[in-house]
């Protein structure tokens, strides 16, 4: 249920449905954090664009590690299953994203990305108390300034997706089933989560 109104997909008109049908041609159904948007559909459109400008100025698998770590850190099982299915796609085998995603010491991380997650996680979390510290311990790794914001920026994304669509009540728990049975495997072999992912994170 939701505490505010949302526009139901059968009564969607104008750019919503547009929305909408680009949404299921991507996932099968309508998640509910569009329905979320429903009400100021433009804001949903300039966080898309916000999220492809971040990820333009990263490297898939660094911008991926830095939205999982803000995911993590957030208990966002969503965007955790989202961003773990791109990096499984993409970058690692899945049971290297599995044990990434607990933070397995076995995990196959450069010690520089270590940090940069650890960076994210605390800008997801506390990002009142960085500090001098945490910039220069990224600086030691050999991160550039720019790139520090850069992380600083993917790291905050998953913040939108997550509180978002609760506040007005509507939560993802029926979203999140779905994109589980998908990347389990589903009906298609897991390419509906895949899929789902890359909406998820702005891409095609």
């Amino acid at each position: 249920m939701t505490y505010i109104r949302t526009i139901p997909p059968s009564d969607a008109e104008g750019v919503v449905r547009e929305m909408y049908q680009e949404t299921h041609a991507r996932f099968g159904f309508v998640p509910n954090w569009a329905q979320a948007f429903s009400l100021r559909p433009g804001v949903r459109d300039g966080w898309i664009a916000l999220l492809k400008s971040v990820q333009s100025n990263l490297p898939v698998r660094t911008y991926e590690l830095a939205t999982l770590a803000a995911a993590r850190a957030l208990r966002s099982t969503y965007c955790s299953l989202a961003h773990g299915s791109v990096l499984a796609d993409k970058v690692f085998d899945p049971a290297a994203v599995t044990a990434i995603a607990k933070d397995a010491r076995e995990a196959p991380l450069e010690p520089r990305e270590r940090a940069m997650m650890a960076y994210a996680e605390k800008v997801a979390l506390n990002a009142d108390r960085i500090t001098s510290a945490d910039i220069d311990a990224l600086r030691s790794h050999g991160y550039r300034d720019e790139e520090i914001f850069d992380v600083a920026a993917a790291g905050s994304g998953p913040l939108l997706l997550q509180q978002a669509p609760r506040c007005p009540g509507r939560g993802g728990r029926r979203d999140l089933q779905r994109h589980r049975s998908d990347a389990a495997g589903g009906v298609d072999g897991g390419k509906a989560g895949r899929r789902s992912a890359r909406l998820t994170t702005g891409r095609a």
